[in-house]
């Protein structure tokens, strides 16, 4: 399989888009990756789908957790979940961590604030759920309304409907390995 060895951690707490945690993780686990999903809450999260709250299983605890251990990140959005992660000191470090081992980072619909907040975003590509455009765009990030953007192993989507796409770019990104050549951002 395309990511047999490889590892991701999908960062999630209450209140995540149930479809931006789960069709990525189905997708990276049909690729090959082993997916834990890693969070300050234990043994598991909320999300939301459409009308309903429904749990989802926690693997790891962000406390334990080692950016050593995974070749990628995924952060779901709904509006709650990265609310309540940037305001997270240790999930901040993790995120950034992984941004600067050069190891794949994504984020879709209002998971880029957490890029806002980790000051990845600054100068990099990157599209997110509109209502948080004006954020990204006064934290530095060359806004676009595209399905999928990609900066150097920064991906970032922009809702459910482009999971499909942002799942795709996650693996391909992941199967190409670090972006060694990933610099700062000016």
């Amino acid at each position: 399989m395309k990511l047999s060895g490889k590892r991701v951690a999908i960062l999630a707490t209450h209140g995540f888009e149930q479809s931006e945690l789960e069709v990525p993780l189905a997708k990276l686990k049909e690729a090959g990756a082993k997916v834990d999903v890693v969070s300050p809450e234990k043994p598991e999260i909320k999300g939301w789908d459409m009308k309903d709250w429904g749990p989802v299983k926690i693997d790891g605890s962000l406390a334990d957790a080692s950016v050593d251990a995974y070749d990628a990140i995924v952060l779901p959005g709904g509006q709650i979940n990265p609310d309540l992660l940037r305001i997270n000191d240790k999930a901040l470090e993790f995120i950034r961590a992984f941004f600067d081992q050069k190891k794949i980072v994504a984020a879709v619909c209002h998971a880029p604030w957490l890029l806002i907040e980790t000051g990845i975003i600054k100068g990099r590509k990157a599209t997110s759920y509109h209502s948080i455009k004006t954020d990204m765009i006064n934290a530095g990030a060359k806004w676009e309304d595209s399905p999928v953007v990609v900066d150097q192993g920064l991906i970032t989507s922009r809702h459910p409907g482009d999971l499909d796409a942002f799942s795709a770019k996650i693996i391909e990104e992941i199967a190409e390995g670090r972006h060694t050549q990933r610099s700062a951002a000016a």
